[in-house]
């Protein structure tokens, strides 16, 4: 049997459920557990409540955002956009 290096908490998986689909799980479960930082106090100290409710360990403040991250990443065309 293959051994398990290297990819973190979908090891309780197993064979089950494939390759890819494992991977994605793990990156997103990642991204979800991770610091955030905080829009208000712009400390590293925000942590995700439920689906898409963050709360600042510091400032204590809750507040909305997307399911697995806070932050919105832009794209370069839309960047472009907005300046015009």
């Amino acid at each position: 049997m293959a051994k398990l290096t290297g990819i973190g908490s979908i090891k309780r998986f197993g064979p089950r459920y494939g390759r890819t689909i494992k991977q994605k799980y793990g990156e997103i479960e990642a991204e979800s557990r991770k610091k955030h930082k905080c829009p208000y106090c712009h400390k590293e100290k925000v942590k995700r409540i439920t689906t898409g409710i963050w709360q600042c360990r510091k400032c204590d403040a809750k507040f909305t955002g997307k399911a697995y991250t806070i932050s919105k990443k832009l794209l370069i065309k839309e960047e472009v956009n907005k300046e015009k």
